[in-house]
Parts: C-alpha cells; structure tokens; sequence
C-alpha cells in the first residue's frame, strides 16, 4: 500500500500530518478529500498533466495538501525556499515555467512577487484554502501520477532544477523511494516520523511523501529548535527521524541535563545525510543513542547512492557506506577509472536519469565524456579495498594554494568539534605568492570569543592536528555562516565576499 487513498479508505482516522507545536493533525480520510478537491481546482484553472505548479509555504499541514492534490493531477511540485528574496523566488518561477504559485502572505518575499510577478499565477493560501473547498471531494476522472521537481541549493550557483521524466500508470501506483524508505529504514504504517527540517527541501519532503505512502503519521516541526526536538521526540514517541549533521551538533552543545533530560527511548532509527559529518560528532551520538543511526549519500538528482549502518561506520569510520543504488566508478582528471584508495570524481552508474532544466550545457557537464549513462554531483572521493565510499570533499570546494590541492572538509570537521565553537568554513582567499591561502570563517557559540587572541588559538588548534597545508593561514569570525536548513554551507557567498574585496573574480 503505497499510497495516502489506500490508507485513508482503511484507517480514515488515522493521523497524516501532525504539527509538533500545536498538536494540531490531519487525518488521512481529511487529507484525501483535501487533495481531490485541491485537483478538481487545478483542473479548473487549466492546469494539466506535465505542467508545474510552485508551492512557497512554511511548515504547516496544507504543503501537504497542496502536493497530494497536484501529485494525482500528473503535475511537477517545485517547492521554493521560504529564506528566497523575490528576485531568487522569481528565477525559479521563470525556469521552472510554473503556471501557479501558492504562497504564505507572512513571507515578505511572496508579498513583493504578487505585486511583480506575471510569469505565474499567484494565490495566498487562504485564496487557494477558500476555492477548493467548495469543489467535489471525489477524484478527477483523469488522474495521473506527479512528482516533485526540487531545485538545488545553489552553494556553487544558481540553483538547478532538477527534472525527472513523469512516471506512468496509475496515480496510486507504488514508487520507488516509498519502497526503499521500508526496505532500507523500517518505515510502516506503525511509524511516527519526525520531520524536523523545511519541507521544501528535497529530503524532507521526499521523506515525509513517502511515509504517508506507508500510512505513518507525520509529526512536523515548524523550525528546528534541538531541545524542542528532543520533546517532540519524548511526546510523540518518535520512532524515526532524519536529521543533518548541524543538528547533531546542536544537539550535542546542549548542556547535558537539558539533553538527557529527555526521553528518547522510542526511537528506532536516526537517518541522517545532505553533509559531511565529522567523526568525532557521529561517535558522540552513537554513543548517546545506541547504534540506530544509519547514514547516506546521493542527490536530489536520484542518480544512485549509498547507505551505511552504525555498525558498519564503527568499522569504517568517516565513509557513507557502499553503493545500495547504482553502481560507483571513482575517476581521474581524465576520465579513467582509479584504482581503490585514490580520490577522484565520483559517478554513479544506474540511478535516474535526470537532467537540470534548461540547461543542456549544466546537464552536460554531470556525466561522463565517455559513459552517459554515468554522472556525478560533483563530489571527490574514493573506494577502500572493500567498496566503502569515503568523500574527499566538493570539487568546487578545492583550495589550490602554491600548486597543491587542499579540500577544507577536513579541517572543518576538525574546528566544528572545538567546544567553543558552533560552526566553521574553511574557504580559499586570494594570494599574491600562493594564489589562494586557507581561511577559516567561524561562529563561535559566543560571540564575545571573537577576538584575535581566539583566533590564533584556532590555528594552533588545527596545527597540533593537521599537516600545516591544510591549516588555516587566517580565522575571521561570522555571527552567522550562511547555512541552509538542509546542512549545506553557501561557500559561494563566503568566497565572493573574500574576493570581491580583493577585486578579483573566481
């Protein structure tokens, strides 16, 4: 049963969606017929199977609705980050040829694109709310399966849109991703899932699409908050939960009376992936939690990935495990395949085959000269002797300092486990003699440690740890790094700051 209508025609009142702060729930029998009037108005503004739809909502139970009433309609669902000024909100519109926009009016950004926007229609949320709930709760008679069509974060760039060939067949047909969330995680219609991250981020939404194809009940958070999350966790009896490495961190910096304060026994399953996570974080909550975590690697692109058991990474600590989807081919500059233990771009064989919209040059780029059917995200990383995949870091993250390569990863997951510290990107700035030098950018956990004294005790720190290339030539300090929810750092903007002062381009 891999599908909301099943499981609101056998446990109508079984809760869906739950909203951790309120308690507030939406049944699946509410959800079902939310949906179906929700198509029947999408059908009656012109909207048909192929076209896209945008959703620009915060965390709130109707994201739902508004996804499962397009999904039936044979629709692409692009959600748009809630943090997007209107100029950003726009390109994605634009690019993504939306013909509807559904947004929150507390969003300041949605506010201004109503007033500029003619590339697609632009409802509030109580304009959509009020017109689909005077339309028939029995489906479209020309259902068809959607899917999502996220756009990437956009660290390196502008972000991508990342399209997939519509599926075929019934719109209540299984899907894969619902089916690996079982397999690969225990996800039933037993589950209470924790969603503590946006929704319009792909692995949320992917994740929490999929559990209500397995009839779970979704509890989710308005914003991440780790001690509200260890609440939710205890309230709700959480029994699975996906989470990124920033979280684990805030987590753990919890004063440990607040933190194992707590309740969190019901827990079954921890998953977490999106960023690197430093050893010394994920032993931590190993030991906190017990070995229920299980990591992975891929992209939105769908295009393979891995996945690795707490038990597993304690004999291999730092990899994302081995291929469960695909198959890895680890390649050199030149596009031979290296042997194990040697680093290169990592490319998956087998996976979807996606393309990023409108933009054949970008689509390009992601497969291998001589395999197309082999593509990489970007990243480096290489296969030990027993196929266990260790990232090196993004290629578009490399420093080149005196004509050696230096990927930062390392040394932020080494600064991020200072207890003084909160969060660290180490970047390539402008040299004169070695063209680019190490600099770390860091947020401390309190902002009256910012002062030089601090700094040069950070560089000591990664010097007593680290061979001297590595380590940072400069700390600055940053109240905030721009960090997406998702766990991925937007090094793109540390790095125009650095050299857009020193009048260069990168």
């Amino acid at each position: 049963m891999t599908h909301p209508r099943i499981h609101a025609q056998t446990r109508p009142n079984h809760a869906a969606i739950i909203m951790a702060d309120t308690g507030h729930s939406l049944s699946y029998g509410q959800l079902e017929s939310r949906a179906n009037q929700g198509a029947h108005f999408l059908r009656a503004l012109g909207l048909q199977r192929g076209d896209t739809i945008a959703i620009w909502l915060r965390n709130r139970p109707e994201f739902f609705e508004l996804y499962w009433a397009a999904q039936r309609s044979g629709l692409y669902i692009t959600p748009i980050s809630t943090a997007l000024t209107a100029a950003e909100a726009g390109y994605i519109l634009c690019n993504s040829g939306s013909k509807l926009v559904v947004g929150d009016t507390d969003i300041a950004a949605f506010a201004t694109l109503r007033v500029a926007s003619s590339a697609a229609r632009v409802l509030a949320l109580v304009e959509w709310t009020q017109a689909r709930s005077a339309l028939p709760e029995t489906p479209i008679g020309d259902e068809s399966p959607g899917f999502h069509m996220v756009y990437s974060s956009g660290t390196t760039g502008q972000p991508k849109g990342i399209r997939l060939p519509l599926p075929d067949g019934e719109a209540t047909a299984p899907h894969m991703l619902a089916e690996r969330a079982a397999a690969n995680y225990g996800v039933s219609a037993d589950t209470v899932y924790l969603s503590p991250a946006p929704l319009y981020h792909t692995a949320p939404l992917a994740f929490c699409t999929s559990c209500h194809r397995l009839g779970a009940s979704v509890v989710v958070l308005p914003k991440f908050d780790p001690e509200f999350a260890l609440a939710a966790i205890e309230r709700y009896r959480i029994s699975v939960t996906q989470m990124v490495p920033t979280m684990f961190v805030r987590l753990l910096k919890l004063p440990d009376e607040t933190r194992l304060g707590h309740d969190v026994s019901s827990l079954q399953r921890v998953v977490h992936a999106a960023a690197p996570c430093p050893v010394d974080i994920k032993h931590a909550m190993i030991d906190w939690l017990g070995p229920i975590i299980t990591e992975y690697y891929g992209g939105s692109e769908g295009n393979g990935s891995t996945a690795i058991s707490s038990e597993e990474w304690l004999q291999k600590p730092g990899s994302v495990g081995r291929a469960n989807w695909g198959t890895i081919h680890i390649c050199g500059e030149d596009g031979a395949e290296l042997p194990a233990n040697q680093p290169g771009s990592v490319y998956f064989e087998g996976g979807w085959d996606f393309h990023y919209l409108g933009d054949p040059a970008k689509t390009r780029d992601s497969r291998h000269p001589a395999h197309p059917g082999w593509s990489t995200l970007g990243d480096v990383g290489y296969l030990d002797d027993d196929g266990y995949l260790f990232l090196t870091d993004r290629k578009s993250f490399m420093i080149i300092s005196g004509g050696v390569n230096i990927y930062p990863q390392e040394v932020e997951n080494l600064l991020i486990t200072h207890p003084r510290i909160a969060d660290a990107a180490v970047i390539g700035v402008p040299d004169a003699l070695m063209g680019e030098a190490v600099k770390a950018v860091v947020q401390p956990l309190d902002w009256a440690d910012a002062t030089p004294e601090f700094a040069d005790e950070l560089m000591a720190y990664c010097r007593e740890r680290l061979s001297p290339i590595k380590c940072p030539r400069s700390v600055d300090f940053d109240p905030a790094l721009p960090r997406l929810d998702n766990g991925k750092l937007y090094k793109r903007l540390l790095k125009d700051r650095y050299w857009a002062a020193a009048g260069k381009a990168i």
